[in-house]
């Protein structure tokens, strides 16, 4: 079911600070921001040759990521990201399997521009999980 990992989302309180490790450091090709809203978060995407990190900061009182940061001050991995052909077929598996979809359960329009869904932690080995249609 699940394709190849998209990226690996790290949550910060900083953009800037963390993209000038990414850039400045580590010598990465660095995305623009862009401010997602519909998701009450802050994208930067760090490309690899083989995947993506996207660094996530909170955008507005209500980011879903602020809880995550307040119990992690200094960041950390949010959330891992994988690629599926047909996420309605996916999300339709994985509930019939006893997966929880986070949310109403349907899909939403992600940083990508592509239909995306999260999975419960608990269901998952401790890990918020994404899935994006490819």
């Amino acid at each position: 079911m699940i394709g190849r990992l998209n990226h690996v989302a790290i949550a910060v309180s900083d953009t800037e600070a963390a993209t000038a490790i990414y850039r400045d450091t580590l010598g990465a090709h660095v995305s623009q921001t862009a401010p997602q809203p519909n998701h009450g978060v802050t994208t930067v995407f760090i490309e690899l040759p083989n995947t993506k990190i996207e660094l996530l900061e909170p955008l507005g009182e209500n980011s879903p990521i602020s809880k995550f940061l307040e119990k992690n001050p200094s960041g950390g991995i949010h959330h891992v990201c994988y690629e599926v052909d047909d996420i309605i077929a996916a999300r339709d598996e994985l509930k019939a399997k006893g997966a929880r979809v986070l949310g109403d359960g349907e899909p939403r329009i992600g940083a990508h521009g592509k239909p995306v869904l999260f999975l419960h932690p608990k269901d998952f080995l401790g890990t918020l999980t994404e899935l994006e249609q490819a």
